[in-house]
């Protein structure tokens, strides 16, 4: 699999902290505009077909490639943005999911 290959980042998370939540949110998408990466959408009440789901939102980045996702994941200015997250929500699940391997 190519490192080119573009990935989908999900995270659901729960707000505990409104308030917190906003200065993050304000804050976030100057944070993910250097890195090329596609706000692709949120939900905060998806339909669940099967099984149990916290309350909470879901949001999907795409990133051009996870060499890309792991240098926003990192970079200091997106790890000080994730101590206010951190603060304002509890996250549920956090993935990253890759493109089809070519057959």
């Amino acid at each position: 699999m190519s490192d080119a290959s573009p990935v989908h980042f999900i995270a659901h998370f729960t707000v505990t902290d409104g308030d917190g939540y906003h200065n993050y949110e304000k804050r976030f998408f100057p944070v993910l505009k250097p890195y090329g990466a596609k706000f692709i959408t949120f939900d905060d009440n998806v339909t669940v077909l099967e099984g149990e789901r916290e309350a909470g939102r879901t949001v999907i980045i795409q990133f051009p490639s996870e060499k890309v996702l792991m240098e926003w994941w990192n970079s200091p200015e997106y790890r000080e943005l994730a101590a206010i997250r951190h603060q304002a929500t509890t996250t549920f699940s956090v993935s990253v999911i890759h493109a089809i391997p070519q057959r």
